[in-house]
């Protein structure tokens, strides 16, 4: 994962990978990063946005962390953890002598006390994912034991992202459900102001255990959805850092002597949400919805075999994605995904014939909740124009992306634009969104086997048995057409070309501790 592109170099060249840039900076300066939407809350419980996840980047750290290899490393945490034989317990050190935000300690028993929060909070995003953990207690002040019902062999991947970020207990006692506004964590940033819709004010938090290799004075995140928007302020200088930039963006940049780009590849998916079964909410057993898609699965075949991937490829993104179709990435070192040359091509003579089958009404009527910006437009208007021919009638339905969030959690939808940023392990991709019930199902997918496959790849440590079960997972997936997965984004970020030392891995986060301005 080697290699640099330059915004001064050809578009050809945009396919090659620049994670980081390392030149000297000065101290003191406030940097302005733009993100492509609003983040949802601001608590790690509860959060399930990419851009979310940029801006705990900044404040809030996690038990572990990956480096530019993809490789886990300790960040909170003193070491990898230790597991017993059985693999029934695990050890957790902690590092000491550090302190959240608001002054207070952080030992062991903050880890517990955040690790209880993640998995029983009501409505919690992290709750699938530690399922697992039977128990949690401090077995000394920097020690923390983590007694697990079973194997679980995703764990250190799950306490590498929000699961692993620590909360000062302080904060949670003061501010309760009101945390959100009043985060406190351990970070190079700590919270400063949120304005709604406008921007999220962090600044260097003088407490933090390696704030001399803090350059940075403030940080400010300003969600900008439109993209060419994004690059006008990148222009002229009122935001220093794009995050998540268009395709066709990049390539309008590529000329732009005061611009640098990095990139790097997924780990994730986009793709479409299909409602088979959300009549109750997100987290919810599945029921049973009244519509085509979730009646019969070969309306929903037919819906994703209207689907050309390659060409929404080249229409929407410049060539510039790769096209999907399952939730595990090429990329992952873990049970690699399928290539997108075995990708289902687009077969509208079979869509129609499995519409005939199924016996419904044509056209069949789709609403497609896609969120405002220019690119969600875009995908909606290809696959409306796709899904036409084959015999739909998509109706698309554009909103604000946190009103997307709810009204898709709450299961008011038929189909939605579906994402993710993803994790280093498979079960990362999978589980949260796939498994009945799960944290994040709000397809309202529910299948015995799938269930029974997500809990053998979890308990399953030898990686070709585990690379076996993923593949019979993906496949099962597939089979169901619940969730459609259509491309896998690259990681853009452009940056003003005075910027140095921010790092752009494989999960997609602009990371900004070292960051600061070369002159």
């Amino acid at each position: 994962m080697s290699g640099c592109t330059s915004l001064q170099s050809s578009a050809t060249q945009v396919g090659g990978v620049r994670m980081t840039d390392a030149r000297p900076v000065r101290d003191g300066g406030t940097l302005t990063v733009a993100l492509n939407a609003d983040p949802d809350k601001l608590d790690p419980s509860l959060a399930q946005t990419l851009v979310g996840r940029t801006v705990f980047a900044g404040m809030c750290e996690k038990l572990y962390d990956i480096d530019q290899r993809g490789t886990i490393v300790p960040q909170l945490a003193a070491a990898l953890p230790k597991t017993s034989a059985d693999g029934r317990t695990v050890t957790l050190r902690v590092r000491q002598d550090l302190k959240f935000s608001d002054g207070t300690g952080l030992d062991a028993d903050s880890v517990v006390t955040s690790l209880l929060r993640h998995r029983d909070l009501p409505g919690s995003a992290r709750a699938t994912e530690l399922a697992p953990v039977e128990s949690v207690r401090a077995t000394g002040r920097y020690t923390v034991q983590l007694k697990l019902k079973e194997p679980y062999t995703p764990l250190t991947g799950v306490l590498a992202d929000r699961s692993g970020m620590v909360m000062s207990p302080a904060a949670l006692k003061k501010y309760g459900k009101n945390f959100t506004n009043h985060p406190s964590c351990v970070g190079p940033f700590r919270f400063v102001e949120r304005v709604g819709g406008d921007r999220i004010v962090l600044e260097k938090d003088p407490n933090y255990y390696d704030a001399a290799h803090v350059h940075l004075d403030r940080v400010i995140y300003k969600p900008i959805p439109d993209g060419s928007v994004r690059l006008a302020h990148l222009r002229s200088g009122d935001v220093q850092v794009g995050d998540q930039m268009a395709p066709v963006d990049v390539r309008s940049a590529l000329t732009e002597p005061k611009l640098q780009l990095f990139n790097s590849p997924s780990l994730g998916y986009q793709g479409i949400g299909l409602n088979v079964g959300n009549v109750k909410g997100l987290g919810e057993k599945p029921g049973k919805l009244d519509t085509p898609i979730a009646r019969d699965v070969r309306v929903r075949e037919a819906f994703e075999l209207s689907i050309d991937r390659d060409l929404l490829n080249k229409v929407v993104f410049q060539g510039m994605y790769e096209p999907a179709c399952g939730p595990i990435s090429p990329e992952s070192a873990i049970a690699p995904g399928v290539q997108p040359s075995a990708c289902p091509k687009r077969d509208i003579a079979r869509a129609k014939k499995l519409l005939k089958e199924a016996g419904v009404k044509t056209p069949v009527r789709i609403g497609f909740k896609v969120s405002t910006t220019p690119e969600s437009s875009r995908i909606g208007q290809v696959v409306q124009a796709m899904a036409k021919e084959a015999g739909f009638d998509v109706v698309l339905q554009p909103m604000e992306y946190a009103t997307l969030l709810s009204e898709t959690d709450d299961g008011h939808y038929d189909a939605f634009t579906s994402g993710w940023s993803g994790r280093l392990d498979p079960d990362g991709n999978i589980s949260n969104f796939l498994q009945t019930q799960g944290a994040m199902n709000a397809y309202g997918y529910g299948d015995p086997k799938t269930d029974q496959l997500i809990e053998r790849g979890r308990t399953e440590a030898d990686p070709a048995a585990r690379t076996r079960i993923y593949q019979e997972l993906s496949k099962r997936v597939a089979a169901a057409h619940a969730l459609i997965y259509l491309y896998r984004q690259k990681n853009y970020v452009v940056a003003g070309r005075s910027v140095s030392g921010i790092h752009v891995y494989g999960d997609g986060l602009v990371r900004v501790k070292s960051a600061g301005y070369t002159r």
